[in-house]
């Protein structure tokens, strides 16, 4: 998930943030009823799943790392991670799913959050795996975060998009979500879409679609890059650092290593294995990547000078 030294010395130099323009009316889509229809998904069986709550963290996932510096907390209902100078802390999800819609509020790490960084994920195994991220890069008390954004295909990266946020996300806890289906890949903070990755397979471009994912959450040492590319350090003094996390709902297409068919998603225009950005949701997009995108990948032909993703050429 990390980038070179010198891609992240680029990217950690931008610090301007654009004048805010007004903000359009944003209203969060209501979530709609799943039901169940038939797809075909190559040699495996997917089990359709109902809007899945995570009630109690306790059955939903397992502390992979750091056990003693992960909490959960109030029956189930929040996780800590932690980080001190010995180790960070990390958790995954008990179910792997093809294709889903994540969301989880998060509070992030107050103060001075220099070179941590808070990452939530879905991801594949192996050398030629699949991921799609958000990670949350500190800053110096009074800086802003940055959102770093990445999609892996088949073990390949370099598609990273970087924002601000248009409030501050140590004070309260907000909602990021990730839609994942065969149409679409969105970013969302609190309802709003901040990213779209499409399927464009047809343009030789890969695409997610055949390895199974499990949803995953750290705060861990990033100060060799996070932070301007590595050049503000974790101040140690400050330990331990302290990430929130709540209110973790899937909807999704649960993994079963079986069988030829599958089934899962919706009868109906608002399943979340049909749902893209309408007229709406891609003026919010406009709006957030016009007032708070501090990088893309598609416009940056000094980095990649044997030229950009075929992505970005087939949507210039």
């Amino acid at each position: 998930m990390s980038l070179s030294v010198l891609t992240i010395s680029f990217l950690s130099n931008i610090f301007l943030i654009q004048k805010i323009k007004t903000q359009p009316t944003i209203k969060v889509p209501k979530k709609g009823h799943m039901d169940c229809s038939q797809i075909l998904i190559f040699v495996s069986i997917l089990s359709c799943s109902s809007l899945v709550l995570a009630g109690d963290f306790r059955q939903d996932v397992d502390i992979i790392w750091g056990s003693d510096k992960a909490k959960i907390l109030e029956n189930g209902q929040v996780i800590t991670l932690s980080l001190d100078k010995v180790s960070g802390s990390g958790f995954q999800s008990k179910a792997q799913f093809l294709f889903g819609k994540i969301s989880m509020e998060l509070k992030l790490v107050h103060g001075n959050s220099a070179g941590t960084v808070t990452s939530y994920y879905i991801a594949s195994k192996g050398t030629m795996w699949d991921e799609i991220d958000f990670e949350f890069l500190g800053n110096l008390s009074g800086d802003p975060y940055t959102v770093h954004t990445n999609v892996i295909t088949q073990g390949k990266g370099d598609r990273e998009q970087q924002f601000r946020l248009w409030f501050d996300p140590t004070i309260d806890f907000h909602t990021y979500s990730i839609l994942w289906n065969p149409k679409t890949i969105v970013f969302y903070v609190d309802g709003t879409p901040i990213r779209e990755f499409k399927n464009m397979k047809t343009m030789n471009v890969t695409y997610p679609e055949k390895q199974a994912m499990r949803v995953h959450s750290s705060l861990w040492n990033g100060d060799d890059w996070a932070t301007r590319g590595g050049i503000v350090k974790i101040d140690w003094s400050k330990a331990p650092f302290t990430a929130y996390c709540r209110n973790y709902e899937v909807q999704d297409c649960v993994w079963s290593a079986r069988g030829s068919n599958a089934s899962c998603g919706g009868d109906g225009s608002s399943s979340w294995l049909k749902e893209g950005i309408d007229e709406n949701s891609l003026k919010r997009l406009k709006w957030v990547q016009r007032n708070f995108m501090i990088y893309d990948y598609c416009n940056d032909a000094k980095r990649f000078r044997l030229g950009l993703a075929s992505e970005c050429v087939a949507m210039n």
